[in-house]
């Protein structure tokens, strides 16, 4: 068990002065969710109402042929992630929630497809969630590779926490492993169990960031406490994350949910903010256009309205310091192969962080 966990003592600072300027690069953006960068230059971008925009050189095209959404409350079309030798095979990645399946309303699915001209082509679902349910929250979901080509993706426990997070045999409320053509890799924690042959891990809420360290090559998640509590965890192969046994959150009415932060067999967050920031979207910091930033991570806060930067020693959180605050609801960040920094914001659009000096 990790039992590392640094919470609110680390107060948010906001800097003295910026150290970059925000140039909004692709405006008019309703709920924009995911981005991906072609190796033309283009940005694609995920809206989750279901749209998929390329945008190059001020130019913005609407993508056809992508997969029908259930658009409601927390659903749509999610993340986007290229495969890391998209060069070769062209394979491109998105989360969505999907009506495909047993029973009514939705579920988070993932599919592979390839981008021909404007059109979604060889469209191949590899992943999808059962059974479906009109719940409006907690589809997750987000993308990443990791340094041996293994997808992970994420799912949220779609607001049946009692039954979901904590049960392996259940879809929602964890994170997935698989090979990017959909088979499972054998040396998946739960292969030959009861449990679902591609989780990874289990005992998540609702992660909506995730990222690989630079350095070490893990999978970093962050994922939506209750009132309070908001995490920052490394995925491990077959680790509980705790939800909802132990938390450092609370109902939104303000009771209990329990009185255990910690216990055996559950890992400890490497971070938990209280009260909840509401994050969405984590990036590290690996360019030379931001030397104060490197080795930080950047994550998005929908409640407060405000992109988080927080520095480590190790796993242990040292600063946090607050960064475009006001701006609105940031839903993702992401660094861009230029070196620049990408940030998504509700009902404004696509920010790129120009250095200043």
């Amino acid at each position: 068990m990790n039992s590392c966990a640094q919470g609110p003592e680390n107060e948010v600072s906001t800097p003295k002065s910026e150290v970059f300027t925000p140039e909004l690069l692709v405006p008019d953006l309703d709920i924009p969710w995911g981005m991906a960068f072609l190796p033309d230059g283009s940005l694609l971008i995920t809206e989750k109402a279901g749209r998929l925009l390329r945008f190059k050189d001020g130019t913005r095209n609407e993508i056809s042929g992508v997969p029908e959404v259930y658009n409601r409350g927390q659903g749509g079309l999610l993340d986007i992630e290229l495969h890391p030798d998209y060069g070769s095979n062209g394979w491109i990645y998105l989360t969505y929630a999907s009506e495909d399946g047993p029973g009514s309303g939705g579920h988070t699915a993932l599919a592979r497809c390839k981008l021909t001209g404007n059109s979604l082509t060889d469209l191949e679902v590899l992943y999808k969630a059962t059974p479906n349910t009109t719940a409006g929250q907690h589809f997750g979901s987000r993308i990443e590779f990791d340094e041996a080509d293994h997808l992970y993706f994420s799912i949220g426990e779609r607001g049946q926490r009692d039954v979901n997070p904590q049960d392996p045999e259940r879809d929602g409320g964890k994170v997935y492993r698989i090979n990017p053509d959909g088979s499972i890799p054998q040396d998946n924690p739960f292969v030959g169990s009861d449990g679902l042959d591609a989780v990874y891990s289990y005992g998540h809420r609702n992660p909506q960031g995730m990222a690989r360290h630079p350095q070490t090559g893990e999978i970093w998640i962050h994922e939506h406490g209750p009132r309070g509590g908001d995490e920052i965890n490394i995925v491990r192969k077959g680790a509980n994350y705790g939800w909802p046994v132990i938390t450092y959150g609370i109902n939104y009415s303000g009771t209990p949910i329990t009185d255990q932060t910690e216990m055996p067999g559950m890992e400890q967050p490497i971070h938990y903010w209280v009260p909840s920031i509401a994050p969405s979207g984590m990036a590290f910091v690996t360019s030379e256009r931001y030397p104060q930033w490197q080795g930080s991570l950047l994550v998005g806060s929908l409640s407060f309205q405000y992109l988080e930067r927080l520095e480590f020693e190790g796993a242990a959180v040292v600063k946090r310091e607050k960064l475009m605050d006001g701006i609105g609801r940031v839903r993702n960040v992401r660094q861009g192969p230029d070196g620049y920094v990408y940030v998504a914001v509700e009902g404004k659009g696509i920010y790129r962080l120009l250095p200043n000096g």
